[in-house]
């Protein structure tokens, strides 16, 4: 291992202990790994600053607002009523699995991150409007924001390989399916094993 690779081991393991102990929010952790990576000579400034994905950046700061005024206006509560209509006399794992198929739907089209932004206020106001505990139906956004599977548009990582691995539009969907519906028992059956309702 060279001297580079000794000194951006020696940061990782920094960041692991500042998250491990707590000293730090982890956002400031991450901060102080990344300035350090590069005040070592591990990484020049010009690739850091070609490395960072502005358009992720832009989208998911745009989403903070968007998922405020979802809260502020009562648009995810009028959302959040829709779905406890259509489903909320079924149960809690009806109420999980209606979440998790719409926070699917828009994560497809948009990015994970936004999409668990707009989806946590709405399965707040859902939760609060069933009476059943916040904490599983959270997971289960988190988990159905995280199956992004069926677009090359649903995450950045989809975007970079769709060139390199010549791969199409439609090709997506025939590894991404069947993903998506084991995410889909994970978010509805699994989850609410470990976070009660």
């Amino acid at each position: 291992m060279g001297a580079g690779g000794k000194r951006a081991l020696a940061v990782v393991i920094g960041l692991v202990v500042l998250l491990a102990t707590g000293a730090v929010p982890v956002a400031i952790a991450g901060l102080i790994a990344a300035c350090a990576m590069i005040l070592l000579g591990v990484l020049p400034v010009k690739q850091a600053y070609r490395g960072i994905n502005w358009t992720v950046v832009v989208l998911v700061a745009a989403m903070f607002p968007l998922s405020t005024a979802l809260t502020v206006t009562g648009a995810g509560e009028k959302v959040a009523r829709v779905l406890i209509d259509a489903v909320g006399g079924l149960g809690p794992y009806a109420l999980l699995a209606g979440l998790f198929v719409l926070t699917a739907i828009l994560g497809q089209v948009i990015s994970n991150m936004a999409t668990a932004l707009i989806m946590i206020p709405i399965a707040l106001s859902a939760a609060t409007e069933t009476g059943v505990s916040a904490r599983p139906v959270l997971m289960g956004i988190a988990v159905a924001a995280a199956a992004s599977f069926l677009t090359p548009i649903a995450t950045p990582v989809n975007l970079m390989v769709m060139g390199p691995g010549g791969y199409r539009f439609g090709d997506y969907w025939k590894l991404g399916l069947p993903l998506l519906l084991l995410f889909f028992v994970v978010a509805v059956f699994l989850v609410p094993v470990f976070w009660r309702f």
